[in-house]
């Protein structure tokens, strides 16, 4: 069975999605479900805190979970937040952990504030040198959208551009697969073609520099968003060669 292994419920600060409608509508497509609840150490956004009791999750969620439900978490990778991202994975027999860049110098580069005062390279260059600074040493299973930079540029061109930024990517990339990581297909921009045009010659260097495995996520915070192009995205999947997996206790599964 395939996994959506990224989606938000209600105990995300961003999400209002009931976990049994999102399971509902996954046994709907024939869907697994991995539950990614958001922990952004110290982030805040309309009075909301991106963080959660994980012994309130695993309580409240516990009966749902099994072989076709699974709980996890997305941490925020930053320096500032290392210490308390270990602390809270360690607080929950967690299934899964994604790891993502959602704030750069502390800014949340989903807003305008981060570009003010940079061109694309400046503030591309920032995101990845992050991004290789904190999968190096950070607790995590998947690295969560690569590409979630993109979603909110403000430039003409807001794609990855892996021609420029090569050199950037593969020092992520190459860290991931020394370290037997993974990295995630995050759908969520699935539905431009362009989008999937850019981020093939990063998974097909992912793929040269020996990754082998990819999870799958829609990053859905609504229900009608679960699964959405898991088919464009698992034939991706096959021409990039790699294998999709999802993870239970924190061990690699291989689904399909």
């Amino acid at each position: 069975m395939i996994f959506d292994s990224h989606m938000h419920t209600k105990f995300s600060a961003d999400s209002e999605m009931q976990a049994a409608e999102a399971v509902a509508r996954a046994e709907e497509l024939n869907l697994g479900v991995v539950f990614t609840e958001h922990f952004d150490y110290g982030l805040e956004l309309d009075g909301k805190s991106f963080s959660f009791n994980p012994t309130t999750y695993m309580e409240e969620y516990k009966n749902f979970r099994g072989d076709k439900v699974r709980l996890g978490v997305e941490v925020g990778l930053r320096k500032f937040a290392r210490t308390e991202n270990e602390k809270f994975i360690a607080q929950a027999d967690f299934d899964f952990v994604i790891g993502s860049i959602h704030l750069v110098d502390d800014l949340d580069i989903y807003y305008p504030e981060f570009y003010a005062d940079k061109d694309k390279v400046t503030a591309y260059r920032k995101y990845f040198e992050q991004m290789a600074q904190e999968v190096e040493v950070c607790d995590f299973d998947a690295l969560g959208h690569i590409d979630y930079i993109c979603r909110a540029a403000p430039y003409e061109n807001p794609e990855i551009d892996y021609q420029t930024f090569c050199a950037d990517i593969d020092k992520v990339l190459k860290i991931i697969v020394d370290r037997k990581k993974v990295l995630e297909v995050n759908t969520r921009r699935f539905g431009s073609k362009r989008a999937i045009s850019e981020l093939v010659p990063v998974y097909k260097k992912y793929r040269e520099l020996g990754g082998r495995f990819v999870t799958i996520g829609s990053d859905a915070h609504r229900v009608d968003a679960v699964g959405n192009y898991f088919a464009v995205a698992l034939d991706f999947i096959r021409e990039m060669n790699l294998t999709p997996v999802t993870f239970k206790q924190r061990q690699l599964e291989i689904i399909g």
